[in-house]
């Protein structure tokens, strides 16, 4: 079996009092997409905060490869309207990147024609590429992605996790998202985790969509998006075989 790149083993954490997440145990493979999926307060965000080591757990343990490379996509990024900064200059904050890394990278985001403009006049989507670009100059092995597509319509959002595909295929790095877009989701993931404070469910997206611990949390009426599942997945990838799956 292939050694995780990271691993958490019985993860307890604590707001204060408030325990946000409890006995959280779960590993990322090289190279695969996990989309974490849970209601308002569930802990989504605490566990990749965990898993970067931004926040110490109250007991359990966090296991990371030796070296392990991590490319962090927050949910948003205040800029100070006023302050002139060109996406070029952008990614050369805090450390200076050369003109070929740059590029390279807003390539691989999508958004290679965008070098000279002003981060404040980006639509939604192209700012969030341009922070995927800059999580992508380390070459992450793990990129983690927190509600990346919060605020984008949902072409915009299908379109950003086309890009997160094709970079895993080129890239060959494992993907780890937080997302609230459970039909976008189940076309995009290898593996979905269900949290509400604690691993509710987990597996291939099909197996975890007629789960009843998911019904519970998101029901059952989501026929719309498991037709655009089956749709995405009949003409978007190249699969030997067919996902019965349902959300």
């Amino acid at each position: 079996m292939t050694k995780p790149l990271v691993q958490l083993d019985h993860l307890t954490i604590r707001h204060g009092q408030q325990v946000v997440l409890r006995d959280v145990t779960l590993g990322i493979a090289p190279g695969e997409i996990v989309t974490i999926v849970g209601p308002n307060g569930s802990g989504k965000s605490t566990v990749l905060r965990a898993l970067i080591g931004a926040i110490r757990p109250a007991s359990g343990r966090v296991t990371r490869q030796a070296g392990l490379r991590i490319g962090y996509v927050p949910q948003k990024l205040s800029i100070d309207p006023t302050l002139p900064l060109t996406v070029r200059r952008f990614l050369s904050l805090p450390h200076r990147v050369d003109d070929a890394r740059a590029g390279q990278a807003l390539d691989t985001a999508g958004v290679g024609a965008l070098w000279g403009r002003q981060m404040t006049d980006l639509s939604g989507g192209q700012f969030q590429r341009v922070l995927l670009a800059r999580a992508l100059l380390s070459n992450p092995q793990l990129l983690v992605l927190d509600e990346a597509t919060q605020g984008l319509d949902q072409p915009g959002s299908a379109a950003f996790y086309r890009q997160i595909e094709a970079i895993r295929s080129d890239l060959g790095c494992a993907v780890l998202m937080v997302s609230h877009e459970l039909h976008v989701v189940m076309a995009a993931s290898d593996r979905v985790i269900c949290l509400n404070g604690h691993v509710c469910c987990e597996g291939r997206p099909e197996h975890v969509a007629t789960a009843p611990e998911y019904r519970a949390l998101f029901g059952t009426g989501t026929q719309g998006a498991l037709a655009l599942y089956r749709h995405e997945h009949s003409h978007s990838h190249d699969h030997d075989h067919t996902h019965e799956a349902a959300e």
